[in-house]
Parts: C-alpha cells; structure tokens; sequence
C-alpha cells in the first residue's frame, strides 16, 4: 500500500509541478518542434522511470537492438496500466500511444499526452475510429513511431490469454510503409492489477521480434496478418513466462 500511495503522490505532484514546463514546451515548439518534442519525451520518460523505481520492477528487455532506427508501429499485447509506462519509458525515438478516448477527461495528462503524439480512439464509433487510424498513418510518415494495443482493452483473463486482435490496427503500417514491431509483455499485471490496490516488486519480461514490413508480404500472407502476429506474441509469452 506504502507504494501505491508514493507513486500517487508522485504522479499528481509531477502533473501539478509541470505546468510551467508545458507552457514552456509549447512555446519552444513555435521555435524548433522537434527538439521541443524531443525534450518532451526525455521529461516524460524521467517520470515514468521514477513512477517504475517506486515500484520496485525489475526490466528484462530482449531483442532490443532489432527495433529499426526508422518509425514503427509497434505491437503488443496488453494487461496493465504499467504497460504503456514501461514500454515508453525506454523508447528509442518519438512515439504515440493510442489511448482510449476516455483519457481526454484527465487534465494535465492528456496534455502531456497530446504533446508527445498520442491518439484517443473512440472504440464506439467506427467514423472517429477511421479518423485516428488515419491520422496515426501521417504521424507514422512524419517521424513518429506508433504503438498500439490491437486487443482493444486491458486483457482481464488468465495471465497467458490474448484477446482478439482487431485487423484494423495493422492499417497503420500497410499503409505508411512503416515496420511492425511485436512486442511481448510479461508479468506486468502482477505489478498491480492482481493485488489492487497494492503495489508489488515484480520482474517482467519486454521482448521485441524481428521487424515484419508489410510491403514485403504476399497478398495472402496481407490477409492473415494480424492473426500471425498474434501467434508471434503467444509464443513469445509463452517461452518467456518460463524465466521469470
């Protein structure tokens, strides 16, 4: 319990304390937008790596250095709030999550969220839907990676259980060119979801898999896309579980 309440304490304050850091960060990008953006990313980063030390997570990360040097869409299956804090923390270049719209109603955090390229889907509404995909794909050719979670939600079933992937999350690279990056996630669930309100120490496992370029498919491989990478993540899971 003394964790949970560390890091909301933490994480309010850093909201609160950052205000004239926003300002600032909007007004430097009038200037330069992408170093701006750049010096958006490593104060978010800072926080999260806090946000994870209180914590006490101990990170595996395997297949790191097979993540291209040129945007992404990155891929992975999804069980915890601490997910998106781990997998950003350390992310290479410029990325944006896309998050549930309900996200919107947090101040601060959506702004935060807002500078460093995030997307809030509308799951409810298939047009809105449409629109942050597509705009998704001209962030993708602007420079900036895209990560989502194509299970939709937070995965609430056994720890080696994935939902269906929604095909329509892939639009992203067939579109743009960009490769997937699968992205496995181990035991992140244990760090709160299972003992809530608690926080524990836990270890977990990132891999990332071998870069897929859409481009490079055939039509009939295009067409199982989504499903086979799914089973990449499964496997992947599946082994990693074992050395935890």
């Amino acid at each position: 319990m003394f964790r949970f309440i560390i890091t909301v304490i933490f994480l309010i304050s850093f909201l609160i304390l950052s205000i004239p850091l926003l300002l600032f960060e909007w007004v430097f990008a009038k200037i330069n937008r992408r170093a701006a953006d750049i010096s958006s990313l490593r104060i978010v980063q800072w926080a999260f790596k806090v946000i994870i030390k209180i914590a006490g997570i101990d990170i595996t990360f395997i297949g790191k250095e097979k993540i291209p040097s040129e945007p992404v869409l990155y891929i992975g299956n999804h069980r915890s709030f601490y997910d998106i804090i781990i997998t950003y923390a350390y992310c290479q270049n410029l990325t944006g999550y896309v998050a549930k719209k309900e996200m919107l109603k947090a101040p601060l955090l959506r702004d935060w969220m807002k500078r460093l390229y995030c997307l809030f889907l509308d799951r409810e509404n298939p047009k809105e839907g449409l629109k942050t995909i597509l705009q998704a794909i001209d962030y993708v050719k602007s420079g900036v990676s895209i990560c989502i979670f194509p299970e939709g939600t937070r995965n609430k079933g056994e720890e080696l259980s994935l939902l269906p992937f929604h095909a329509g999350s892939f639009k992203i690279a067939e579109k743009s060119g960009c490769p997937i990056v699968p992205m496995s996630i181990n035991n992140t669930a244990f760090v709160f979801e299972e003992h809530f309100p608690r926080i524990k120490k836990t270890r977990v496992i990132i891999e990332y898999g071998d870069p897929i370029y859409p481009k490079s498919l055939t039509r009939e491989a295009k067409k199982t896309l989504s499903e086979d990478v799914r089973q990449v993540i499964k496997a992947t899971i599946d082994r990693n579980q074992t050395l935890l």
